[in-house]
């Protein structure tokens, strides 16, 4: 059973929830949706809207889902669903259905696809997308530790509009 909350009362540590437990975003529609799992990313305050950053390489089957519609959602998942958040960060649903092999269950949140397993969901909807590009990096290290291959990432600045958590 799923019980909406503000923004302003999720007390989850960022940092653990995205750099340390991870999420997974999923975009799509009734059709078809996909997810990967990420571990970069932020929750703040943007243009007056509590917002999520996102950062997505241009190779990922997701952003094809991400760039195409307009709301989306992150998923976080208790710990015993880490090898499904393994799985969803390596496996590209371009070669296999890795929703279904995911062996999580899809649902949908105000139309937004989601998995039922979370233990929050976020439903965002995007207000900034933005190529990363060479020149604006200020720290040329960073180009060469993390994108050797000049697959700069794309940043998605999205309002979140909606929080649920699981009902006890």
């Amino acid at each position: 059973m799923w019980k909406e909350i503000k923004p302003e009362e999720c007390r989850d540590n960022a940092f653990s929830l995205i750099g340390k437990e991870w999420m997974l975003i999923t975009a799509g529609d009734e059709k078809k949706a996909n997810a990967m799992t990420a571990s970069w990313g932020g929750i703040g305050v943007m243009w007056g809207k509590n917002v999520a950053y996102l950062v997505v390489r241009p190779q990922r089957y997701t952003k094809e889902f991400l760039d195409r519609e307009e709301r989306f959602s992150l998923n976080f998942l208790p710990e015993e669903y880490r090898k499904a958040l393994n799985y969803m960060g390596t496996v590209s649903g371009r070669d296999e259905d890795k929703m279904a092999g995911s062996g999580l269950t899809e649902g949908t949140l105000e139309n937004v696809p989601m998995f039922e397993e979370s233990r929050m969901v976020m439903v965002c909807k995007k207000l900034f997308v933005q190529e990363m590009k060479e020149e604006s990096f200020l720290q040329k290290e960073t180009i060469e530790k993390w994108y050797p291959q000049k697959d700069y990432h794309t940043l998605y600045i999205a309002e979140i509009e909606k929080v649920y958590v699981q009902e006890a």
